[in-house]
């Protein structure tokens, strides 16, 4: 049972502070476009503030997750059916007020090269594999998470780190070739 002192609005608020960044940064690699992952994120919140009496204190942030993964698969659904497909790079040919730098240059282009492999996995690795690789849930709690029993989590999560591996092989490997983007 929560304290009294705790309100509804002040745990919301915690969620929030504690968690948006690897929401929006979980649904970006879930499949979510840049241009979508603020309202993604919100709707996120907004489903986890209906639900607040629910969330168990500690499993805030699995329970967050749960709602991204299904927020993200709406969120793939709903630009599938509007078949169209934005030009996010439209906004990175728009000059920066930051300064040059071969640090952030190197980064942007593996974060690039990160969507790129992420994007060539099936959806259903590729949740699993975000969500073990990169935002470091374990195996059972993915089996909570995703309801689906361990052994299942196992062989995708060992499937998607082979079609990780072969992905990023090939655009590596379209990258050397010549003609191919830096």
């Amino acid at each position: 049972m929560r304290p009294a002192s705790k309100t509804a609005d002040q745990r919301l608020g915690q969620l929030v502070r504690a968690h948006f960044d690897e929401v929006w940064r979980a649904l970006r690699r879930l499949g979510v476009t840049e241009a979508a992952s603020d309202d993604a994120s919100q709707e996120v919140f907004i489903v986890a503030a209906r639900k607040l009496e629910l969330i168990e204190p500690g499993g805030e942030r699995q329970y967050l997750y749960g709602i991204a993964v299904r927020v993200a698969a709406n969120a793939r659904r709903a630009r599938a059916a509007r078949r169209e497909d934005t030009d996010e790079s439209a906004l990175d040919r728009e000059p920066s007020s930051l300064p040059s730098s071969e640090a952030l240059l190197e980064e942007k282009q593996a974060r690039l090269v990160l969507d790129q492999v992420l994007d060539a996995l099936p959806q259903d690795l590729r949740t699993v594999f975000v969500l073990f690789e990169i935002e470091g849930f374990s195996l059972r709690e993915l089996e909570q998470l995703l309801h689906i029993p361990l052994g299942t989590v196992s062989s995708r999560l060992r499937r998607a780190r082979e079609a990780f591996h072969h992905a990023a092989q090939r655009i590596k490997r379209s990258r050397l070739a010549p003609g191919g983007a830096p």
